[in-house]
């Protein structure tokens, strides 16, 4: 549904009473015209696109979602796919969405399908600075931007904190840590795939504000953001690492501890095998056999079982195999 529908002429609001009075808003008095929607149905979508002739291939994108972040160009209007995200702590979970942009010279379209960001703020944020409202649409791209990367932020902080926990946990013998690797790093995998694009987009809307001779104030605004978006990618980029050093150190760990039940076993079946060895030599139906009508044989024999047991264990305990 359409949640905002604003004219900005100088930087300040004016809104329309409906959807086709807003382009006739721009016309007669300039400015740009904001649209805000919220989860459109495919008429909502289709009766914006319609007035303010989207293109079709953007407008079908931006009804099916599952994009990555990415900017396209449509002649003089550009399509912009961004991935929000919002780390959820009940479930150690990243949650991902998607916010549309349609920017053409005198009008910014904004298509939600996600919780977060909340776009009303931005709309009050950048409303509280006309100046920066009077660089038209592009001035929107900044505020949803700007406000998208803020918020990678917290989730950010949410992933460092699930590291630190299974760095703790790795080294305690915990048999669920492997479990947790494992499904911290697929979290990790996506939110680069949402972010890591994010870097390319940059870099092409900060080569358009160029080309456009853009207020320099405006391009130093959208650097300040890339330069947060290669700081959140190369953390993540650093997690990713962090989780396979942690995989590893945690399947050698696995490996030792393997490696030292099958010393014991071994140990222990070598002390126990000897006496059934001695036994079995002893028990051998043979006439003619060391010891066999001498009166301390028997004895001779136990203390012979117990004295080999005892020097394999001493060895053995020598060795730390038991």
């Amino acid at each position: 549904m359409i949640v905002d529908n604003a004219v900005y002429v100088d930087g300040l609001r004016t809104e329309p009473p409906s959807l086709e009075e807003t382009c006739e808003t721009v016309r007669d008095r300039g400015g740009f015209a904001w649209i805000g929607l919220y989860r459109p149905t495919e008429d909502e979508l289709g009766a914006v696109a319609k007035e303010f002739g989207l293109p079709p291939l953007a407008v079908e994108d931006a009804l099916s979602g599952h994009q990555r972040a990415k900017v396209e160009k449509y002649g003089s209007m550009l399509f912009v796919v961004l991935r929000p995200a919002e780390y959820v702590d009940e479930t150690e979970k990243v949650e991902f969405g998607e916010v549309h942009l349609f920017l053409g010279d005198d009008f910014v379209i904004t298509v939600r399908h996600f919780d977060s960001p909340d776009l009303a703020r931005v709309r009050r944020r950048l409303e509280g600075d006309p100046a920066l409202l009077r660089h038209g649409p592009v001035a929107a791209l900044y505020g949803v931007l700007d406000e998208i990367v803020d918020e990678y932020a917290p989730v950010v902080a949410g992933l460092e904190d699930d590291i630190d926990e299974i760095e703790d946990q790795l080294f305690s013998g915990d048999r669920g840590v492997s479990r947790r690797i494992f499904e911290l790093s697929t979290e990790v995998m996506h939110f680069q795939r949402a972010v890591d694009p994010l870097r390319d987009v940059m870099g092409s809307l900060r080569q358009g504000l160029l080309a456009r001779q853009e207020d320099e104030d405006l391009r130093d605004a959208f650097r300040d953001v890339e330069d947060h978006v290669i700081r959140v990618t190369e953390r993540a980029d650093g997690f990713r690492q962090i989780l396979q050093n942690a995989l590893t150190v945690h399947t050698a760990l696995v490996g030792q501890q393997q490696n030292d039940e099958v010393k014991k076993i071994s140990g222990w079946a070598a002390i126990l095998f000897t006496p059934t060895l001695v036994g079995t030599v002893y028990g051998m139906n043979f006439r003619i056999m060391p010891e066999l009508h001498w009166a301390f044989g028997y004895p001779y024999a136990l203390l012979l079982m117990l004295a080999m047991g005892v020097g394999l264990y001493v060895i053995f305990k020598r060795k730390h195999w038991i």
